[in-house]
């Protein structure tokens, strides 16, 4: 079963903006998202209680990412604004029963969508 399908990722320019979505089979209690570049470890970036709507997001992305999800709960969102290119690299929708921007706390992940940044 494929739980968790990413898009919206693509090639932008630095400053520029990207929204990526989320499709979401299933309820969670905490969804996030997640990024790995080149060469990098896995590092959180954002995840929101599907049940309050409380979020955390990474020091790194605080002010310019944002994280959301649509009433039904069938779609997770990333805003992302202002764009870097240290911003760059493989970003992942995950979805599990804790909410922590570790992503050894979370047990669901799509396959990734890609995100490059040019300067």
């Amino acid at each position: 079963l494929v739980r968790l399908v990413e898009s919206g990722g693509g090639s932008v320019q630095a400053g520029g903006s990207l929204r990526l979505s989320c499709a979401v089979v299933d309820d969670y209690a905490y969804m996030g998202w997640f990024r790995q570049a080149p060469g990098k470890e896995r590092e959180g970036v954002a995840f929101i209680d599907s049940f309050s709507g409380v979020t955390d997001t990474a020091d790194p992305v605080k002010g310019r990412f944002t994280i959301s999800q649509d009433n039904a709960k069938t779609t997770l969102y990333l805003q992302m604004n202002s764009l870097k290119p240290e911003d760059s690299g493989t970003y992942y929708c995950a979805a599990g029963p804790f909410g922590s921007l570790s992503p050894s706390r979370f047990k669901y992940w799509g396959q990734g969508t890609q995100v490059t940044v040019s300067s």
